[in-house]
Formats: structure tokens, sequence, C-alpha cells
């Protein structure tokens, strides 16, 4: 299989590696000159535009950043879709809203291409490690055809259901981590203020029925957000509100976690 890669930041880098050292056929393209050095003497293809990367692949990732990204570099004048042929899939690795992969299918439809949706968890050390969470929706041949890829740098890779619906979770995820990390930095505040020490009761937390990754983060920054709104901030405060948008008016649940992410994001500054 013939694969294309484009999107080579911290988390794409990696999985495009892992995917050329696995010894397959890869096309890749980068905005950025310099992101593409690191690929120089490897068996990577380097190709000058999305269309070629189209043309030179039977499955194209993309680890782009937003959604304008994603349909930029895939139906624009010179995009993926210009240069691919009938029967490819593009598979869409980036976090964006659910109507933006749909939207993809729909133009793709016309050249014979389908869309599978497979945002990713983890980060840049366990796309090195081959431990990626990837979440995927899509129709079962398609899934199909891209598992072999996923598991080369994904475990687990689970299968949601149709297109989108691994986007809806990966938003799910990020809301609940983003309200954890108000009730974790609340709780370690709660213990300062009655006399215990911070450090001590986040280990004690962390080995206990109440920890989670998001206490972990907390601890780790000295009981605050301040290091995780410098570094996540921005991309968590997106994803809540993708969240929050596609939930809308048939909400009949989720309240609490949607008031506890809008805590956090305060306290990072992330929203006015």
């Amino acid at each position: 299989m013939r694969i294309g890669f484009i999107g080579l930041g911290s988390q794409g880098g990696p999985m495009a590696r892992r995917i050329i050292d696995a010894g397959e056929e890869v096309a890749l393209w980068g905005r950025r000159p310099e992101a593409l050095v690191p690929y120089a003497e490897t068996g990577a293809k380097i190709v000058g535009s999305p269309a070629e990367v189209g043309a030179a692949s039977d499955v194209v990732c993309l680890c782009v950043v937003a959604d304008q990204d994603v349909l930029d570099v895939a139906t624009g004048p010179d995009g993926v879709l210009s240069g691919m042929s009938d029967g490819g899939i593009i598979v869409v690795h980036s976090t964006v809203h659910p109507d933006t992969c749909q939207r993809l299918a729909d133009t793709a439809r016309d050249v014979g291409v389908t869309v599978v949706d497979a945002p990713v968890s983890g980060g840049g050390r366990a796309a090195e490690a081959g431990d990626l969470l990837v979440m995927v929706g899509g129709a079962d041949d398609d899934v199909a055809r891209c598992l072999p890829i996923f598991e080369i740098y994904g475990n687990p890779v689970v299968h949601l259901g149709d297109l989108g619906s691994g986007q809806t979770t990966k938003l799910l995820n990020n809301l609940l981590f983003t309200a954890n990390l108000a009730t974790a930095v609340d709780t370690i505040g709660l213990g300062d203020s009655l006399g215990v020490d911070t450090a001590r009761l986040a280990e004690v937390i962390t080995h206990g029925t109440a920890n989670s990754f998001a206490l972990g983060r907390v601890a780790s920054a000295g009981g605050t957000l301040d290091r995780i709104a410098m570094h996540a901030g921005g991309l968590l405060r997106k994803d809540v509100g993708l969240l929050e948008g596609i939930a809308g008016e048939r909400r009949s649940h989720g309240e609490a976690v949607l008031a506890a992410a809008h805590a956090a994001l305060q306290r990072m500054g992330s929203e006015s």
C-alpha cells in the first residue's frame, strides 16, 4: 500500500517516521520546507504539493491543525483530491468538527475517494512508541484497509462507528480531561487551605481511587494550571467549544462536565 502523510509536526512527525521505518512506501509534503529536512535521508519520497501526495498514494493521512487546514490541503486547487485516484482513502488524524469530515467526504465522493476520521491521543512520545490511542470513524471496509497503517503507531485502535464518530469521541475525551483539570486543581487548593501539604496530597491521590491523568498534570505543575495553559489552553478551548456546539439543544446530559470544563478554561485564561 502506498501511503501519503501531510502534517509533520510534534504529533504527525513521529507517526510518519514509524510508517517509514516500517518499510512502507511513503510520500511526504509539508508547508514548511524545514519540516521535511529530517526525512531527506530516509526512504520517503518528498514531493512538491498535496496533489502529488495524492497521486503517489492509496491512503493519505492528514495530521494538520485546524478544520480549514484539512479542507485546504485536501480540496484546494492543488489539494490531495486533485491528484488522487478512484478508490483512494483520506484519513483525518486532526481533531476537528465531525461535520468537516462529512464535508470532505461529500467532495471526495465525486472523484471516487472515501474518508476515514481517526483522531489520536497520547502525544509525540506515544507515537514514537507505537502506543497512540486511535479513535476511528468510517465504513467497515475503509477502516479495514487502513488498520495495518494505524497499527504501526496505534495501540489501541478503536473503531467507534460511522464517519465522524472518532472525532466526537476525541472531543468527549478532551472535554472530560478539561473538566478533570478543574476538579484536580480545586481539590489540591482545598487541601492546602486545610493545612495538608500539597505535594504529599498529590502523592496520595495519584495512588488512590481518585487518581486521573489530569491530576498528574496538575500535581507535576505544582498544583496550578499555568503550565498546561501555556501548552494546551487554546486547543482545549477549541475542543470544548466544538463539542458544546455539537451537543447544542439536543443535550439532555452534560451540564456538570461542561461547567467544570469552562471553569478550568477560565482559570487558564483561555476564554473570556
